[in-house]
């Protein structure tokens, strides 16, 4: 998936800023943080695992999510994001 197709969606656009704020957290906190759904952030996190810039890790019954901050998408996906607030500002 192209960059641009990553961005396109504000649900994802928030799950990185706030993912960038954190190692990890847990799934039903991201929902809460981002003021959405459950299942539309569940939708988008199997995008950005599949591309690599997010892992889901299950403990018991839980699902964290952290950001991959080695992977480059990542790094010119925030790099963006934050340029797009900046100059929304």
């Amino acid at each position: 998936m192209k960059l641009e197709q990553i961005i396109a969606s504000t649900c994802r656009q928030k799950m990185l800023l706030s993912l960038s704020k954190v190692k990890e957290t847990h799934i039903t906190k991201l929902v809460r943080t981002i003021n959405s759904t459950y299942n539309e952030v569940r939708r988008n996190l199997e995008i950005l695992e599949n591309e690599g810039i997010v892992k889901i890790t299950l403990y018991g019954n839980m699902k964290m999510v952290e950001l991959q901050r080695d992977n480059q998408k990542t790094g010119k996906l925030l790099k963006a994001l934050i340029s797009l607030q900046t100059n929304a500002s």
